[in-house]
């Protein structure tokens, strides 16, 4: 297995990023530091350490979907002490999410000790989609709906064009179906901040064809063996 294969499936990080850590002199094989990113390792039997701490495989391969509820960070350790998604989670593996939902925010996050597999799906060129229920206060405009789906420009910055729609009018609320595919840090939220729109709830329902579905607040299944590959492409 080439090296930054390994460190990449071993959850360490992205290949690209994976090669720059090689390239810096942290990755040692048998004890030996190696910078030649070409190397090829055997994995069942070669010895890595990076920064001097051994990197592993994991035995076996878990893949997740949770409701995140609010109130949960989407971190494995949190500095303020905030309950985390990981307390959710009763398996002895050690999972990381595939990106973050906000503190404030809930639904659909997907774990995962397949770094390989996390870096595929988060990169930006899988161009998988993610789409949001959002519930904000009062009535929203034709006009202010093409802004959100141009793009919203904040402090001379464009956010990314999103597929928004209104799918419910309820008790002075407005129930709309945002689908969007980078994913910018706050992206949503910041979309409605900037035409002055006041968000309830924010759910994120559905990455690429795998759906929140029934899913309870807290609960969690192993993803089926067909949202994996829909999600790998």
């Amino acid at each position: 297995m080439r090296l930054n294969k390994f460190l990449s499936t071993a959850g360490v990080s992205a290949r690209r990023k994976a090669d720059e850590i090689i390239a810096s002199g942290r990755v040692s094989v048998n004890g030996k530091v190696v910078t030649n990113l070409g190397t090829q390792i055997n994995e069942k039997k070669d010895e890595v350490a990076v920064d001097g701490k051994r990197v592993s495989l994991p035995l076996s391969f878990v893949y997740l979907k949770l409701h995140k509820p609010k109130g949960y960070a989407s971190t494995n350790s949190d500095e303020r002490g905030r309950k985390t998604i990981f307390d959710l989670v009763d398996l002895p593996e050690r999972l990381f999410s595939i990106g973050r939902l906000d503190y404030d925010t809930e639904g659909l996050i997907i774990l995962t000790n397949d770094g390989d597999f996390a870096n595929r799906v988060a990169h930006p060129k899988s161009e998988i989609e993610k789409e949001y229920i959002v519930k904000i206060e009062g009535d929203i405009k034709e006009s202010e709906l093409a802004v959100l789906r141009n793009g919203v420009v904040i402090d001379g910055e464009r956010l990314p064009k999103a597929r928004v729609k209104v799918v419910g009018l309820q008790s002075g609320m407005t129930r709309l179906s945002v689908v969007i595919h980078e994913g910018l840090n706050h992206q949503v939220r910041r979309m409605f901040e900037a035409i002055g729109k006041n968000i309830k709830l924010l759910k994120r329902v559905r990455i690429g064809t795998v759906k929140l579905g029934g899913l309870k607040r807290g609960e969690y299944r192993p993803l089926k063996p067909y949202e994996i590959e829909a999600l790998q492409g």
